[in-house]
C-alpha cells in the first residue's frame, strides 16, 4: 500500500482529494439547501401530506428487497462457480454474461412489456424485480468472481480432504469470507433498484404500487413546477440509501477494492 510520509505530500494529497470531491458534494449541498428554500421544513411536511409517502416507501422497499435477495444469491453462486469450480466452457459463459453490460435498458422495454403481458405479470412487483435483477447481475458477478479469485485454493482442498462436498464448501468457507463483497453488492444493488425510474414508471400503472422515484410527480404538472418540494422529496428518498451505506461502509470499501482488482 502506498504510504505518504512527508507533510508536504500529505497536504498536496488532501488538497487533491478535496478538489476531486467538490463536483460530487456541491450538488448534494445545493439539493438540501434548495429543499429548505421558501417555506423551510414546511416543504418536507408538504411532501408527507401527500399521503403516499409510506406507500411509496413500502413499495420501493419490497422491490429493492426482492432485487437484493436475488442478486445476492445468484451473484454469490455464479461467482463461486466461475472462480472455483471446473466447468466446461465457463469462460465462454462468463463473457456472454458480461456482454449484457453493453445492453441499454431502453431497448428491452418492448420485449419485456410483451412478455409480462402474456405471463399476466404486468402491473405487479415481479415485472420490475426480475428485469432489475437481470440488469444488475453481470456487474455484481464480475465483482464477486474477482473477489473469490483472491481466496486461496488451499482452503478448498483442505476442506475436501476433510470430506466436505461442494455445497458445504460454499456455505461453510466461501460465505463467511465474502462479507466485504456482499456488502458492496447489497449497497450497489440497493442504490440502483431504489433509484430505478423507467421500469416502475412503465410497468406499475396502479397508484398503490408506485415507488419513491415517482414522488416528484405530485409537484409537477402542466402549470406547476414546485422545485423546493421536488428537492425535499429527493432528500427524503435518499435517506435509506445513505443509512445503508453508513452501516456497511467499512465492508463496502473493502469489497469494492478487493472485487475491482484481481
Amino acid at each position: 500500500m502506498l504510504e505518504v510520509r512527508s507533510v508536504k505530500s500529505k497536504i498536496l494529497l488532501q488538497l487533491l482529494l478535496f478538489i476531486m470531491t467538490v463536483p460530487y458534494v456541491l450538488p448534494l449541498i445545493q439539493m438540501v439547501a434548495g429543499s429548505l428554500g421558501g417555506r423551510g421544513f414546511a416543504n418536507y411536511k408538504a411532501v408527507w401530506d401527500t399521503g403516499v409517502v409510506p406507500t411509496f416507501f413500502r413499495n420501493s422497499a419490497i422491490i429493492s428487497g426482492g432485487v437484493i435477495l436475488l442478486v445476492y444469491v445468484f451473484s454469490m453462486t455464479a461467482g463461486f462457480g466461475f472462480s472455483k469450480l471446473h466447468i466446461f466452457g465457463k469462460e465462454v459463459y462468463f463473457w456472454l454474461i458480461l456482454v449484457a453490460l453493453t445492453l441499454p435498458e431502453v431497448i428491452l422495454l418492448t420485449p419485456l412489456f410483451v412478455t409480462f403481458q402474456k405471463l399476466r405479470m404486468y402491473n405487479t412487483f415481479f415485472s420490475v424485480i426480475f428485469p432489475q435483477t437481470a440488469l444488475q447481475m453481470p456487474f455484481t458477478i464480475l465483482l464477486t468472481r474477482n473477489f473469490l479469485d483472491g481466496v486461496p485454493d488451499e482452503l478448498m482442498e483442505a476442506a475436501r480432504i476433510d470430506g466436505a462436498n461442494t455445497f458445504q464448501l460454499f456455505v461453510s468457507i466461501i460465505i463467511p469470507l465474502t462479507k466485504p463483497i456482499a456488502s458492496a453488492v447489497i449497497v450497489l444493488t440497493l442504490i440502483n433498484s431504489w433509484n430505478a425510474y423507467l421500469l416502475p414508471l412503465l410497468f406499475l400503472q396502479s397508484p398503490a404500487k408506485q415507488t419513491v422515484t415517482l414522488l416528484p410527480q405530485f409537484f409537477q404538472g402542466e402549470f406547476t413546477n414546485d422545485q423546493t418540494k421536488i428537492l425535499a422529496a429527493a432528500v427524503m428518498t435518499a435517506i435509506p440509501e445513505i443509512a445503508a451505506y453508513l452501516c456497511m461502509q467499512k465492508n463496502f470499501e473493502k469489497g469494492m477494492s478487493a472485487g475491482a482488482l484481481k
